[in-house]
C-alpha cells in the first residue's frame, strides 16, 4: 500500500524523534506562535493588490488606540493611522483615515464630501459595515464597499503604519497605496 504524500505527520512542537521534550526546540516554537500573524482579509487584499508591507506586532490594550500602539511601537503617533468607520446623515457609512495624534472634524469632513452631517458609527454598526472587530478596524478587505476618505496631510509622510486587520497587528507600507490602490478621496478634516 502506497503511503499518502499529503499525510505529513509532524511531531509536536518541541518534541525529538524519540518523543521526549527537547527545551530548545519548545522555546523556538513558542517564541514563533508569539509573533505570528495569520492572514487576515486586509492583508489578503494588500497581496492581492501587489502592495509590499511591513508587520507590526504588538500586545493590544483595550482603549489604548494609537497612543498605545506608537508607544510600544516606538514610532510617532502621527505616523500611526486610524481607520474611523462614520456614517452620514441618511446612514450610508463611510470610512475616515485620520492621523492617530488629530480628531475628526465632522463639520470640516460633512463639507468635504458634500454630506449634511456626519458621525461615528456604533461600533457593532461599524463590525457589520467593515467585517472587523472596533480595535482591529482597516480599511483594506473591507466586508461592504464604501467611499474610502484620508486626512490630505497624510499623504505627505513618507510612510504609515495602518491596522492589519486584527487587535495589536499593523502594517507599514507607503500612503500612496491609500490613493493609488485604495482610491481613498484626500480630505483636510483635521483638528
Amino acid at each position: 500500500m502506497a503511503s499518502n504524500p499529503f499525510d505529513r505527520r509532524l511531531p509536536l512542537a518541541g518534541a525529538s524523534t524519540f518523543g521526549k521534550l527537547n527545551p530548545a526546540r519548545a522555546t523556538i516554537a513558542a517564541m514563533a506562535r508569539k509573533n505570528h500573524v495569520s492572514e487576515t482579509p486586509a492583508t489578503q487584499w494588500l497581496r492581492a493588490q501587489g502592495v509590499d508591507f511591513t508587520e507590526h506586532v504588538y500586545d493590544y490594550v483595550d482603549h489604548g488606540g494609537t497612543a498605545e500602539s506608537s508607544a510600544r511601537l516606538g514610532v510617532p503617533e502621527h505616523e500611526v493611522v486610524k481607520t474611523l468607520v462614520m456614517q452620514d446623515e441618511a446612514a450610508r457609512p463611510l470610512v475616515v483615515l485620520m492621523h492617530g495624534d488629530r480628531t475628526v472634524s465632522t463639520k470640516n469632513l460633512a463639507r468635504a464630501i458634500g454630506a449634511k452631517s456626519v458621525e461615528p458609527c456604533k461600533p457593532d454598526v461599524a463590525q457589520r459595515h467593515s467585517g472587523y472587530l472596533v480595535g482591529g478596524t482597516s480599511p483594506f478587505g473591507f466586508r461592504k464597499d464604501v467611499p474610502v476618505y484620508v486626512q490630505e496631510t497624510i499623504l505627505e509622510l513618507p510612510r504609515i503604519l495602518i491596522n492589519g486587520g486584527r487587535r495589536g497587528y499593523l502594517v507599514g507600507l507607503p500612503p500612496a497605496v491609500l490613493t493609488d490602490k485604495l482610491r481613498a478621496k484626500p480630505v483636510q478634516c483635521a483638528n
